[in-house]
């Protein structure tokens, strides 16, 4: 193979020794030695994985491994590992699948202790499958081997020049950037093209395959410490091992760097017991998008989204302040900027009084001081309006990220070529980031490339959808940086408790300082009729009973009743139950005073089967299910986590005291679901679901009214 440039060998020699201190699996990712376990002319794949290794200008020593000991694509061949003689860090398996274990027994007695898999028929094809990729999981561990894969792609280090991966790498390969991790394959491949056409250099690439021993969180994890990625892209369709993700994304928010998800699949989560509410209100992506917020993920929602978000911050970094003054060539731009703002996130302030006494000086006098600022077409007659406003916008004291909305060319026939000058020089030196937004998406091409490299330009992101969606997410991990996060809630001891009724329930509840309605179970007509005189006013009645959760589907509950109706009601009640649940188990009814007014509050816990117990808030009542306007968070939770999930309801305007009713006390409704969530953990993870339905708020005054316990078995498996 040709030797690299010198130059190029001494970089990637000290970068290797920098991340071989920082990481359990440096060997594997930044390897002097490679094994081509499979290597032969005829195959494609083989092919594949050579070319990668001129592309990246692997300074290291590879060798070709087949059975045959055939020389292939112009180096020697042999016909195992163990002939080969030297030490080898790494080995790249990718030979048919019977052969497969001959090939890591072979791997591991010369010593090999890292290997990727390209080979599928594992755990992604159906049982069979599974029991053999747990047999060779097996056969690997016993011989000290770990694999990466299997029935995966690979992996490129562009910051080592290392390439175990049949994913294609071109030229030109652009200064490292952004690393890019994908449970999908083909989907890795697509990022990383998409990267290249977006100007956006790839420092690593991976593609996960079935993550027999080397999971996403993993692979993050070691990322997060390597020096040249300065954002990490994730495409996920699952999260295997949710405290080790949370742990590499807490570590990675104390320092400073992001992490940008795209998670495929929406689906429901189960519930664990089919008469809990929370599993479905909950919901798996609710879920997910809690953990995403607690440990300051960046979550979008589309592939463009993932890399060029990452892009963005890999050049930005963090924001020391949220506004973004925005400078445009285009009133339209200008407008369609300010139309997209609040929608994504994106903070706009007016400019400062010296900002706009800066602008006087050169701006047309037909132009504006507005931010955004269009500083209309007279700066293509006048190019060092280009400058100048750049350099003014980016001066003023609430503004944390200038946008150029600019769409520099990529043939030469575009006249904007004259602009480019200005543009550079506006935004070089600067301290605060600049970026040029294009209005639509385009592909970045050699010509493109080589103006921006030519005139200093800063990066460039577009169309404007996904700019000012990207810039609100920059803003919004800029916020949560300084913050921490309680570890990830594992499973722990009960505290014996096991309330099942709805009595039990609110009684327990109370013994966390939640305040519960009074009440008292009678088991006749007569008893209720005394129990209704002493609370006085109207009373609820509802049937008690362990084995009916909702109880108005019997027809066990009756509202508002006073005097001679109290007694009439209880026989109603019982005998409606007794027809429509004659198997129930009946102790009687419920009697407790009414609560006129206020609100209804809905706060409940589920057992997510990867993230563990969370909770979910929202209004009450019938409206729960109604509506499904429900906040999420996991557990435990924080008073000001509750505040803030309560304000992002669609229903938040009715806590602030709509038409004339008291505004609810926020903090002292935090006070309480913290309690709650409290309660659920203290019941240990054989609770599948506790439920407060309605918790009643009225101004100051907060009471639970109903509680539900669901109980599965075996206990959820939170480890």
């Amino acid at each position: 193979m040709q030797d690299p440039a010198p130059a190029r060998a001494m970089k990637a020699e000290k970068l290797r020794g920098i991340i071989r201190v920082a990481h359990r699996l440096a060997a594997l990712f930044a390897p002097r030695s490679i094994a081509m376990i499979g290597a032969t002319d005829k195959s494609f794949w083989s092919q594949e994985i050579f070319r990668n290794f001129a592309v990246c200008g692997f300074p290291g020593k590879v060798f070709m491994v087949n059975k045959r000991g055939t020389p292939a694509h112009g180096q020697p061949g042999y016909a195992s590992c163990r002939d080969i003689g030297e030490k080898i860090d790494a080995g790249y398996i990718f030979v048919p699948l019977e052969a497969v274990f001959d090939a890591v027994e072979d791997a591991a007695a010369a010593g090999i202790n890292f290997l990727s898999v390209l080979t599928s028929g594992f755990a992604e094809t159906d049982a069979a499958g599974k029991q053999l990729q747990a047999e060779l999981l097996t056969f690997a561990n016993a011989r000290g081997v770990t694999i990466f894969g299997p029935n995966s792609l690979g992996f490129v280090n562009l910051t080592a020049s290392t390439p175990l991966s049949a994913i294609r790498i071109m030229p030109p390969v652009l200064p490292p950037s952004i690393a890019v991790v994908s449970q999908s394959g083909a989907s890795a491949v697509d990022l990383y093209d998409f990267a290249q056409q977006q100007n956006i250099g790839i420092s690593f690439i991976a593609a996960t395959g079935n993550e027999g021993q080397i999971d996403l969180a993993d692979i993050i994890d070691y990322l997060v410490d390597e020096p040249s990625t300065k954002a990490i892209a994730v495409f996920a369709e699952t999260i295997r091992d949710a405290q080790k993700f949370a742990t590499a994304a807490e570590h990675a928010r104390k320092i400073k760097k992001p992490i940008v998800i795209l998670k495929i699949g929406r689906g429901a989560l189960s519930a664990q017991v089919a008469l809990a509410h929370t599993g479905s209100l909950v919901g798996d992506d609710k879920v997910f998008a809690a953990a995403c917020r607690r440990y300051g993920v960046i979550r979008v929602a589309s592939a463009e989204d993932l890399i060029l978000t990452a892009g963005l911050l890999a050049q930005t970094g963090f924001l020391r302040r949220p506004g973004i003054g925005v400078v445009s060539l285009s009133g339209g731009a200008s407008t369609l900027v300010a139309d997209m703002a609040e929608e994504m996130g994106v903070v706009l302030p007016p400019l400062a009084p010296a900002t706009i006494a800066a602008l006087r000086e050169f701006m047309p006098q037909y132009g504006s001081t507005l931010n955004p600022l269009d500083i209309t077409g007279a700066a293509l007659r006048d190019t060092s309006l280009f400058t100048k406003s750049i350099r003014a916008v980016a001066a003023d004291e609430n503004v944390g990220l200038v946008a150029m909305c600019f769409t520099p060319p990529n043939n030469i026939h575009q006249t904007i070529d004259t602009a480019l000058p200005g543009v550079g020089e506006g935004a070089r030196g600067l301290t605060k980031p600049v970026v040029i937004v294009t209005t639509l998406l385009k592909n970045s091409n050699d010509y493109a490339r080589g103006k921006i490299t030519e005139h200093g330009l800063p990066f460039v992101i577009g169309g404007l959808d996904h700019a000012m969606r990207a810039i609100g997410k920059v803003s919004w991990w800029s916020g949560e940086l300084g913050k921490s996060a309680p570890p990830l809630h594992v499973k722990g001891a009960t505290n014996g408790r096991h309330p099942v009724t709805e009595r039990e329930t609110l009684d327990y509840l109370a013994e966390f300082g939640i305040p519960v309605i009074p009440a008292s179970i009678v088991t006749s007509g007569e008893a209720a009729a005394a129990a209704a005189a002493a609370l006085g006013g109207t009373v609820a009645l509802k049937i008690a009973s362990p084995d009916i959760a909702h109880k108005t589907e019997v027809g066990g509950v009756r509202l508002g009743l006073s005097g001679a109706a109290v007694a009439a009601a209880f026989e109603d009640i019982m005998a409606s139950v007794a027809a429509k649940a004659p198997d129930a188990r009946l102790e009687g009814v419920i009697v407790s005073p009414m609560r006129a007014g206020g609100l209804e509050l809905f706060a409940g816990t589920a057992q997510d089967p990867i993230w563990g117990p969370v909770i979910a808030i929202g209004l009450g009542g019938v409206w729960v299910e109604a509506l499904n306007d429900t906040a999420t968070s996991l557990l435990p939770v924080s008073a000001p986590e509750v505040v803030a999930m309560l304000k992002t309801l669609r229903g938040a305007k009715l806590l602030q005291g709509f038409r004339g009713a008291p505004p609810a006390d926020l903090n002292a409704i935090a006070e309480i679901i913290v309690q709650i969530g409290n309660a659920a953990l203290a019941l240990g993870p054989g609770l599948a679901s506790l439920e407060i339905n309605p918790l009643w708020v009225s101004g100051a005054k907060i009471e639970a009214l109903d509680a539900l316990a669901v109980w599965a078995e075996p206990a959820v498996n939170q480890e």
